[in-house]
């Protein structure tokens, strides 16, 4: 048996089929109040293995007052990540006390094993359980499903992208999805782009191939749907409706460009509000891994600021 593709640090995959993860630091879940919130895990479709964790910030005076809620889902190129990896959980959390929301992060369903758009129909089945639970979780008893907003980042800002447009064609869903966050966003593409093309991208550009890979499904190329969002049909109207959308790129991020480049595209399909936001001089994925960081504060105000403008 040989190792086929491999991520080091985080990720081995076999010739076999199987998969070896490597988990950074996971935080433990607590229902006291720390840090001005608190958190646990839900399931959200046991079957599938479908969960999630539930942040509250901590609520002073009576319960009368709504709060808005921020639906997550974590990075890793489809095949790793977790939301109770020890920088989200932080992240998370303490992005609930700034914006003084409930915040939901979803784990969903990764490649090799589930290919895309599994990934994307796990992630919007948080939305139907967001809706099915609202009456019925005591943690989501202030939580209005009218001013709901996605965000992710990497892979999970991908994913934003596609669950809003499900969202959008269901009419039935009672959700309201207002505003999308997404942040140094994975997408990609059979034509290289510039900076791929470029003397020292190779490394990146093969990491990133090696993902998408793993994740289309077989016999896919990188003009998927789910790859180049380019290739997907949305109408006109559809475009129209789209909620409003700011993306958050990373100076020093190999993705910045395709970043720049989702942000135009939409701005082309008239969406009727689109912000593009970098953060100089700062890496992929720099929330994660620094979540204390004064960059990551800055990030932190930054979204809850679109929230309460939305």
């Amino acid at each position: 048996m040989s190792m086929v593709a491999e991520a080091p640090n985080y990720l081995q995959v076999f010739s076999d089929g199987s998969v070896k993860r490597f988990a950074p630091e996971v935080a433990p879940t607590s229902e006291e109040s720390s840090g001005g919130y608190k958190s646990k895990d839900v399931i959200i479709d046991p079957p599938k293995a479908i969960t999630g964790r539930i942040f509250l910030p901590d609520i002073h005076g009576p319960c009368t007052s709504s709060l808005p809620v921020l639906v997550y889902f974590h990075g890793g190129g489809f095949c790793i990540g977790s939301t109770t990896w020890l920088g989200y959980h932080h992240f998370l959390g303490d992005f609930a006390v700034v914006s003084h929301s409930i915040v939901l992060s979803v784990d969903y369903r990764l490649a090799p094993e589930h290919r895309l758009p599994i990934a994307y129909d796990d992630c919007y089945s948080s939305l139907e359980w967001l809706c099915s639970q609202v009456s019925n979780e005591p943690w989501l008893k202030q939580a209005d499903i009218s001013r709901v907003f996605l965000s992710g980042d990497s892979a999970g800002g991908n994913i934003v992208h596609q669950v809003a447009i499900k969202a959008m064609r269901k009419e039935t869903l009672r959700v309201k999805v207002k505003g999308l966050l997404l942040i140094h966003t994975f997408f990609g593409s059979e034509e290289r782009t510039e900076k791929e093309r470029a003397d020292g991208a190779t490394g990146y550009v093969a990491m990133n191939d090696m993902f998408w890979k793993l994740s289309i499904p077989d016999g896919s190329n990188r003009d998927y749907f789910g790859c180049n969002f380019e290739k997907q049909e949305v109408s006109e109207a559809e475009w129209r409706e789209f909620p409003a959308v700011t993306v958050y790129v990373a100076g020093l991020d190999f993705l910045k460009e395709r970043g720049v480049m989702y942000a135009k595209f939409l701005q082309r399909k008239e969406v009727k509000s689109v912000k593009l936001v970098e953060t100089e001089n700062k890496s992929h994925v720099f929330h994660v891994f620094h979540p204390k960081s004064e960059a990551t504060c800055s990030l932190q105000r930054q979204m809850s600021e679109f929230m309460k403008n939305n």
